[in-house]
């Protein structure tokens, strides 16, 4: 008898929170009762208070921080097994889909915003340096996002020729590159530096401009090299290349 009224009381609370998100949206729900929902999406019978605490005690009290932790860390939380992890990691990645479709269209000198935000959920997320393009049309709306290459990236691994190829393909006009530094910084290295010289020169060439280079560091607002006048500084310095 006592179990039963435990899981009639468990239901009570969960229906108590999805109502409250209902009525009044998620602004209304604490980072703790939107995780107890998202759990109940792996065991929907079950009570999750006690592990949605216990994984924002584990990942320093912050929300995105348990949504991009991998599988192995999240079932280090007590209560938390394959089911409660991998429908953790689905909603994380319908965001991310979410997010990019989001873009698709839009006209990106009006929408830094939005693609910061995807930026930052995207790559901020991944365990290996990679790069992603933002391809634009003439009139700088966005046609599509993708990505390029995974690891170390620098400007002998990351092939300009592959960069100018996707542009090409989808008639881009102009493209906007990013990557992440995942345990470090968004501070660009001498590398990151000369690999966005050397893809502004091989862009150039085939008469589509560079816009900017974004770096998505671990915590930080993500990197504008337009911002911080490097795009400027590096078309100066390329311009004689380019006339010659």
């Amino acid at each position: 008898m006592d179990k039963i009224d435990w899981q009639e009381k468990g239901a009570g609370h969960r229906q108590r929170l999805r109502d409250k998100f209902l009525d009044h949206g998620a602004a209304s729900l604490t980072d703790q009762e939107m995780l107890e929902l998202l759990l109940t999406l792996g065991t929907p019978r079950k009570d999750c208070k006690e592990e949605a605490r216990g994984l924002l005690a584990r990942f320093n009290n912050s929300l995105s921080q348990v949504l991009e932790a991998s599988q192995a860390e999240l079932e280090q939380v007590k209560g938390v097994g394959p089911k409660n992890a991998f429908a953790l990691h689905f909603v994380h990645a319908v965001a991310r889909r979410y997010l990019r479709e989001r873009l698709r269209g839009k006209d990106y000198l009006r929408s830094t915003r939005e693609v910061a935000d995807y930026l930052s959920h995207h790559l901020r997320a991944l365990s290996r340096e990679t790069l992603v393009l933002i391809l634009l049309d003439a009139g700088y709306g966005i046609i599509a996002t993708t990505e390029l290459t995974q690891g170390t990236l620098t400007a002998a691994t990351v092939h300009p020729r592959e960069v100018v190829k996707l542009a090409l393909e989808h008639n881009a006009a102009a493209v906007v590159i990013a990557h992440n530094h995942p345990s470090g910084n968004a501070v660009p290295s001498a590398q990151d530096k000369r690999l966005t010289r050397h893809l502004h020169l091989a862009l150039a060439f085939s008469e589509i401009q560079l816009l900017d280079h974004f770096i998505v560091g671990a915590d930080e607002k993500p990197y504008s090299f337009a911002d911080h006048g490097l795009m400027e500084e590096i078309r100066r310095e390329c311009r004689p290349l380019l006339q010659g």
